[in-house]
This record gives C-alpha cells, sequence and structure tokens, in this order.
C-alpha cells in the first residue's frame, strides 16, 4: 500500500505522522511512503533523512493525497492554505488515520462521510491492554505532563527543591496535580524529580496507589465507587460531587504553588476545579498550568492559549504541550500509528469485526458508524 504524509498545516503544530525511522518496518512489508517535502522540518527531521530511510519525497499536499491508499496525520483535517479542505483533498476509498476531534469538528466528520472515507480516529483506540501500544493520547500526555511542570517551574518566582545555603534555607515549593491519569502522573513524577512536595488530587480511589508510588500524597475525598468508566476515564458526577471535589482542593490552594491541572471528561466540558474565589486563596506569584485549556479548561479566568495574570496568580492555556517536543511527541506518535496500522492490516482486508479497528473506526461506507459521534452530531 502506499502510506501519504502531508505536512501538518494547523498552527503551531509542529509533529509529523512518521519519522524516518518509522518508514524501515513500513518498508519491510512491502509498504512505500509518499511524504511532503518539509513536513519532518518541526520535529527536526529533513527530507534527505526520509529519503535516505526509503521514503518518496514530493512537492505538494495534493500530490501526496494524489498517490496515496492510506493517509496519515496528526491534527484533525482543516482548510489548506492552497484553497482546499484537507477533507476535501481526500478521494474515495482512501483511509485517513489521524486525529478528528469529532465534537470540535461535526462538519468535518460530515464531509469525510459524504466522501465516502474510511476514517480511524485515534481518540477512539479502546483503552485495552493490548491497544496500549498504539494509544497515541497516552504516549502524547506523558509527553504534555513533563512540560506542564517545566512551564510552571520556569514561570514561578522561586525554586522548586529544598536548598541549603550560606544565607539560609530555601524550603520546597509545593506542587499539586488535579487529575492521575497519565499526565497527571507524569507531572507528579517531573515535579518530584525536580525536588518539589508534590499532593495528587483524583476523585478515583483506585489510582491513589500509583500517586503515592511515584512520592505523592493524595489528598483524600469521599467518593463513589464508581468515578470512572469502564475505560479508566474520569465520570462526570454531577454539580454536588463538583461542590465537594472543590472544598477538598481549596483546603490545599494557600500552600500551593503550582498546580497542574489535567482533569478531562471524555466528550464532555472539562470540569471547573479552580473558581475565581478559590484563586484568591492562592499565594501570589503561584503558577497554575491548565492541560484542559483546549477543551474550555479547569480553571475559571483562563484564556486557551495565553498567559493572564489573576489575583497574582499566572495562568497558563498554553494550548498543545507536545507539540513543544516535537522529537519525541513525533517518534512517539509515528510508533502509535505504525503499531495500529499493522494491527488494522493483519489481513488484506480491514476486519471491521476485531475489536480495535471496530473501536477506532467512526466513519466507513459514506456513514458515521460511532454511535457517541453520531447522536451527538445529529443533536
Amino acid at each position: 500500500m502506499k502510506i501519504g504524509v502531508p505536512k501538518e498545516i494547523s498552527p503551531g503544530e509542529t509533529r509529523v505522522a512518521l519519522v524516518p525511522a518509522s518508514i524501515a518496518p513500513l518498508a519491510k512489508k512491502k509498504h512505500e511512503v509518499v511524504i511532503e517535502s518539509g513536513a519532518g522540518l518541526g520535529s527536526s527531521f529533513t527530507d534527505e533523512q526520509y529519503q535516505k530511510a526509503g521514503a518518496t519525497v514530493v512537492g505538494s499536499a495534493a500530490e501526496v493525497y494524489a498517490a496515496a491508499d492510506v493517509v496519515f496525520k496528526v491534527a484533525p483535517p482543516m482548510k489548506h492554505p492552497g484553497g482546499l479542505h484537507e477533507a476535501e483533498m481526500l478521494k474515495e476509498g482512501q483511509v485517513y488515520v489521524g486525529y478528528i476531534a469529532p465534537f470540535a469538528n461535526p462538519e468535518v466528520v460530515k464531509t469525510l462521510a459524504a466522501r465516502k472515507i474510511t476514517v480511524f480516529a485515534m481518540e477512539f483506540i479502546p483503552r485495552i491492554t493490548r491497544a496500549q501500544s498504539m494509544d497515541s493520547l497516552s504516549s502524547q500526555a506523558t509527553l504534555a505532563g513533563y512540560k506542564a511542570v517545566i512551564m510552571a517551574a520556569d514561570h514561578l518566582p522561586k525554586i522548586f527543591p529544598l536548598m541549603m545555603t550560606a544565607a539560609g534555607s530555601i524550603p520546597p515549593a509545593t506542587a499539586l496535580i488535579l487529575g492521575a491519569g497519565v499526565a497527571g502522573l507524569q507531572a507528579i513524577a517531573t515535579a518530584k524529580r525536580l525536588g518539589a512536595r508534590v499532593e495528587a488530587f483524583d476523585p478515583r480511589p483506585v489510582v491513589k496507589e500509583q500517586c503515592e508510588s511515584l512520592g505523592a500524597t493524595f489528598i483524600p475525598m469521599e467518593t463513589a465507587a464508581d468515578a470512572q468508566t469502564a475505560g479508566g476515564y474520569a465520570k462526570d458526577l454531577g454539580d454536588d460531587f463538583l461542590r465537594r471535589e472543590r472544598e477538598a482542593i481549596a483546603g490545599r490552594l494557600p500552600k500551593a504553588d503550582v498546580i497542574v491541572t489535567t482533569a478531562l471528561i471524555f466528550g464532555s466540558k472539562p470540569p471547573v476545579l479552580i473558581t475565581d474565589d478559590m484563586i484568591q486563596l492562592m499565594q501570589r506569584g503561584s503558577v497554575i498550568v491548565d492541560l484542559a485549556a483546549e477543551q474550555g479548561g479547569n480553571t475559571e479566568g483562563l484564556k486557551a492559549g495565553e498567559i493572564v495574570e489573576q489575583h497574582g496568580v499566572k495562568i497558563i492555556g498554553t494550548l498543545n504541550l507536545p507539540a513543544l517536543l516535537p522529537i519525541n511527541a513525533s517518534n512517539m506518535y509515528a510508533k502509535n500509528l505504525v503499531t495500529l496500522f499493522a494491527n488494522l492490516y493483519q489481513k488484506p482486508e480491514l476486519d471491521f469485526e476485531e475489536d480495535v479497528t471496530k473501536g477506532a473506526c467512526i466513519v466507513r461506507g459514506g456513514e458515521i458508524v460511532n454511535d457517541t459521534i453520531k447522536k451527538r452530531i445529529a443533536g
């Protein structure tokens, strides 16, 4: 098969769907890779590196879409500077593998269905043990959690570690991590490595041991036994539960120098865990890094894509943190894609009864086949 990799055109997107090292495993299976010139430059990979690895480099996105059987991408399709929308550049019968953000881009999903593209959305890869090596949400969240703490350390007007000096002792900073998913756990580990005193909060008691194993103090809260979905995501448990969450968090805010928020509810707007009144409890000079910024954020007053100051507290709403670490992010994403592709094409024909194939496919045969997306778009 011919796999096409166009250059990403989303503002600030530095990642690329395939890296030179990922060409060889595909070539071994007799697949060809056609990549747009300059596609890897944001991740520090040159056209020459791709050519040396065995890929064919072409001069435009149009050539990539025209040649490919399967298109690999990172960011969801959007309007191309050349005029056409990327969803319209795909041909009937082609396969698209990449992010879609279907709830934010319903018209794109409709266009892909109308053009009879088979779409595999990286967001919908099922969270099962066998699919861990294909799970790009986790691989990219690992980097986001790390980068969030590094950004916080850069903006905090004090140091993270305990330091004994001739001028006196400097106590360690206190980092509070809200949400102990993949990003949150990496944030805990990074803050601890930098020498901070770390506290962690999550409504799911099942993650307490993981937080403590990384050196964090877990903030307890009386919670429901079913605070997470079967797939391991946090649930929306209603307004009363959110109120009690805020109460548990508020008690820790006066001593928190850094807060990293990671709370997302799949398919829904993130909960506001830190209100304006709660920010006033924090010390001036403190920093909040909100990893839910792209979906609306966990912090009242957040401005997506910006850094704002509120009551003397910096709120960082920088988007797409993995794109700030593009070499690692692209390598990890490419490995996820290549593994997924091998799973999809174990046989010449796609098997839509296989768990991963069925779960990741959201559009097929001119129809939206994912029930959740279908209901949301129809509604």
